[in-house]
Order: structure tokens, then C-alpha cells, then sequence
């Protein structure tokens, strides 16, 4: 399975699409079709933590006072079903390997498992 979560309005997840060959890729756009609460188990059980898709750069963070509290798992789970914006994007998920956020190490590591120069 190939599938990315990313939100259309980012230029950043822009950026990254189009630095890869993105055929056969299932695309989300979490903001008009927001994520499941099965799809951000699965996205866990891979990552291993809720707190690995959690974005603490995200404007609601701080506007939230989420900055100054002590989250735990169960927490980073309802926040980010209930705020888009709280998912690093974009994830990628390719043949049961993920891939989180827009870090440089991450996205060389992305193309080369596309093939992507």
C-alpha cells in the first residue's frame, strides 16, 4: 500500500510531492477529508507512538495552552483527530514503512526508498 497524508494548502507538502514519483500513491488531503480514528491507529502502529505524528509547531499548540501541559498518548490521539493541523505532515506510508514530517533526514530517507533523486 503507498498513501500520504498531507494538506493541499502547505507549501511544504507541496515541495515534497513534487520532489518524488508519487504514481500509484493513494492521496489524503487531511483537511477536506479528515483522518479516521482506524487510519491514525494504523499510522501508531507503526510509528509507535502517537506522540512521533503529533506537531508541537502547529499555531493551535501554543493558542491552546497544549505547550504547558503534560500530554500523554491518549492525549496526542484526540488531538490530532480533533485538529488537522496537529499531524506532522505529510506522513507517508509505503509497504508498512512510515515516514513523518518534512525533517531532511526524513525526506532523503523518502526518496531513496522512492528512487527519487
Amino acid at each position: 500500500m503507498k498513501k500520504v497524508y498531507h494538506l493541499s494548502t502547505c507549501t511544504t507538502c507541496q515541495r515534497i510531492m513534487s520532489e518524488l514519483p508519487l504514481g500509484g500513491f493513494e492521496k489524503q488531503d487531511i483537511k477536506s477529508e479528515a483522518i479516521t480514528p482506524a487510519q491514525l491507529t494504523e499510522m501508531k502502529s507503526l510509528s509507535g507512538s502517537y506522540e512521533s505524528l503529533f506537531s508541537r509547531v502547529a499555531m493551535k499548540y501554543r493558542a491552546m495552552g497544549l505547550n504547558e501541559m503534560n500530554l500523554s498518548e491518549p492525549d496526542y490521539r484526540k488531538y490530532i483527530l480533533e485538529e488537522y493541523t496537529f499531524l506532522k505532515r505529510p506522513v507517508f506510508l509505503i509497504d508498512g514503512e512510515i515516514f513523518i514530517g518534512n525533517s531532511k533526514k526524513n525526506v532523503i530517507s523518502l526518496k531513496e526508498k522512492l528512487g527519487a533523486k
